[in-house]
């Protein structure tokens, strides 16, 4: 999320920084190479600054800050460091965050850990898929480059023109970023409303179902398979938690095993030639597996504390790996 943010936010005009982990300083000290599955070809990615040190934020200044670790990696320790730094360093200030990480009502815990206003946090994410080409391997449809693909340290796909989303939830930060990024000219910003950030949390459960199913095609899923029903019925109680309102109630009736396959069907012919299973069980399965997991067992004390029964949403996740 944080190299391609940066390369189209790069080809936007901005100036862009990078505070990583001091073991990523070697690899992004040279210039980043991107496959775009869009048009098969190479493109380099390079003239952004480097930080390894969060303490060092204080006394810098930037129009925006974009967060793209995962909800579990935030809530861990050295997350939780960054977000205080964060913090320390624009409480008061005119920057705004974009926060890129997953989790039910995430927006507000980062709120109260970094101090900044509600005024200067909008919630993102990822409109395209992206990965480390030497971390996975993916299957080669006609179209693939395979001499060139393995030239890359980042793949890259559209499925749609949009790149990026950016919810309302401070709207004129939404509207800067949006206007920014869309300068890119390859890649665009769309912005929703806050309810419909939310209540996307919820399609992490038909993903683990997919994750048990030992990720197969979509097109090869059974809509009417145990499993997969369990998925979608875990989705429909998800969503009924008082945490999504009107939006989850009016989204948990049009739930079905059937509807939900068919808008994976539908977004695996769109990510072609990447395949999208296979992107899932590298993106889903392995690197930000911890966060789903962690999401679904929130989402079931939810509705525990809730005092509602979910016994699809706990039967799933009884069948979840621990890891």
């Amino acid at each position: 999320m944080g190299v391609l943010a940066g390369y189209h936010l790069k080809l936007a005009g901005a100036a862009v920084t990078f505070l990583v982990r001091p073991h990523r300083l070697e690899q992004l000290s040279r210039p980043q190479v991107l496959y775009s599955y869009d048009d098969h070809s190479l493109k380099t990615y390079s003239g952004y600054d480097l930080l390894t040190d969060p303490a060092r934020l204080e006394g810098t200044s930037f129009d925006f800050v974009v967060i793209t670790l995962d909800g579990a990696s935030l809530r861990a320790e050295a997350g939780v460091k960054v977000v205080e730094e964060i913090g320390r360093a624009f409480r008061g200030t005119s920057t705004a965050v974009i926060l890129g990480s997953m989790g039910i009502d995430l927006r507000a815990w980062f709120l109260e850990r970094s101090g900044l206003a509600g005024s200067q946090v909008i919630n993102g994410l990822m409109g395209n898929l992206a990965y480390e080409v030497p971390a996975a391997t993916m299957p080669v449809h006609p179209g693939v480059k395979p001499d060139l693909l393995a030239h890359a340290d980042y793949a890259y796909r559209h499925p749609s023109p949009v790149g990026f989303v950016v919810d309302r939830t401070a709207p004129q930060v939404a509207h800067d970023f949006a206007v920014l990024y869309d300068r890119s000219g390859v890649s665009r910003c769309s912005v929703i409303s806050p309810d419909e950030y939310k209540v996307a949390v919820a399609a992490f459960a038909p993903l683990a179902a997919w994750e048990l199913l030992d990720w197969p095609a979509a097109r090869d899923i059974n809509p009417t398979d145990e499993t997969w029903r369990l998925g979608t019925d875990a989705m429909r109680e998800f969503q009924r938690l008082s945490v999504f309102g009107s939006a989850g109630l009016v989204a948990s009736e049009q739930t079905d095993a059937e509807t939900t396959l068919e808008f994976f069907r539908k977004e695996e012919e769109r990510a072609l030639p990447l395949d999208l299973a296979a992107f899932n069980r590298y993106h889903h399965g392995g690197k930000v597996n911890s966060q789903d997991h962690k999401i679904l067992r929130k989402a079931l004390s939810c509705g525990e504390a809730e005092g509602v029964e979910m016994p699809a949403l706990r039967a799933l996740v009884a069948r979840l790996p621990e890891r």
